[in-house]
């Protein structure tokens, strides 16, 4: 297949992009930089110029492919309402140059639009309309265009990590960094699930490749780590004191992250794992804290 891939130069996109080329797929990587571009031609992707702004751009690179993989998310979680909007505008362009054909939108959304009400781990079987996780609007948008006869699915992610990268955990560094410890909200058994790099990369294709309408897949290799077993794995690579916080002292210690930092978010790939046969071989979060970059500048 031809697939336009949105989000074709981050952290997960540059891992799918030679993922779907070496399944024998072609990408037509979306950039809006000279140094995406470079980055897309030397991977061996087709370049396409667009940026989320730009509904068009979308369009047009949509109108190119028999698929569509939509990555692309403004990660500035300091405006994550207004970025989830702006996300919804992105998904109706691009579905707007699909409808009338079976062409599959693999969107993407986080695990905890899929959380429960009686606190067990998030489903992909949960669509709550009216789910407070501002990410829910990626999905409405998503189920728009199903009534519309789109051919849509959908990717949730929790933390998606390499020693390199660790979704919200790589910012949440740079405040134990500045702070000088590492913190956890009271008892610190808030959860939350993770998957590795190559795991979840290894999943888009494999959805993409199935192209089911409907469905709601959980790139998920563990499904929750407590925050203490996180602000441990930090206070061990940054060299600094591990503490608990009183709930009411996170917005001091964590700012935009506070919303974040003491929800339990488990989550379960079971279904996900028996649709698609996948099963998650990478490393875990903590092992790949323990190895991650900032330990081996601390050492």
């Amino acid at each position: 297949m031809r697939i336009f891939l949105t989000g074709a130069t981050g952290f997960i996109g540059s891992a799918l992009v030679p993922e779907l080329i070496g399944a024998g797929h072609e990408v037509i990587g979306m950039t809006r930089s000279d140094s995406g571009a470079q980055a897309l031609a030397a991977a061996g992707a087709e370049i396409h110029r667009g940026t989320l702004e730009d509904p068009d751009s979308l369009r047009r690179g949509a109108e190119k492919a028999d698929a569509v993989i939509h990555l692309a998310f403004d990660h500035d979680f300091s405006r994550f309402v207004d970025n989830c909007e702006k996300d919804r505008r992105a998904i109706a362009a691009l579905g707007s140059a699909l409808v009338g054909s079976d062409r599959p939108l693999l969107l993407t959304s986080g695990t905890g639009a899929g959380s429960r009400d009686d606190g067990q781990p998030a489903s992909e079987d949960v669509f709550n309309t009216a789910h407070r996780n501002p990410r829910i609007v990626s999905e409405l948008a998503g189920n728009a265009l199903l009534e519309a006869g789109v051919n849509v699915s959908v990717m949730r992610l929790p933390q998606v990590h390499n020693p390199f990268r660790q979704g919200l955990i790589t910012p949440l560094i740079e405040i134990v960094r500045e702070k000088g410890v590492s913190a956890y909200v009271e008892d610190g058994l808030n959860r939350w699930p993770a998957g590795h790099l190559s795991d979840v990369v290894r999943l888009y294709r494999l959805a993409i490749e199935k192209a089911e309408r409907g469905v709601r897949y959980h790139a998920v290799g563990e499904e929750g780590i407590s925050a203490r077993e996180i602000a441990e794995a930090l206070g061990r690579g940054l060299n600094v004191p591990v503490v608990s916080i009183a709930r009411e002292e996170a917005q001091a210690y964590f700012g935009w992250m506070a919303m974040f930092a003491a929800l339990d978010m488990p989550a379960s790939s079971a279904l996900t794992q028996a649709r698609l046969g996948w099963k998650p071989t990478g490393p875990t979060l903590i092992s790949d804290l323990n190895e991650a970059r900032y330990a081996r500048e601390a050492a």
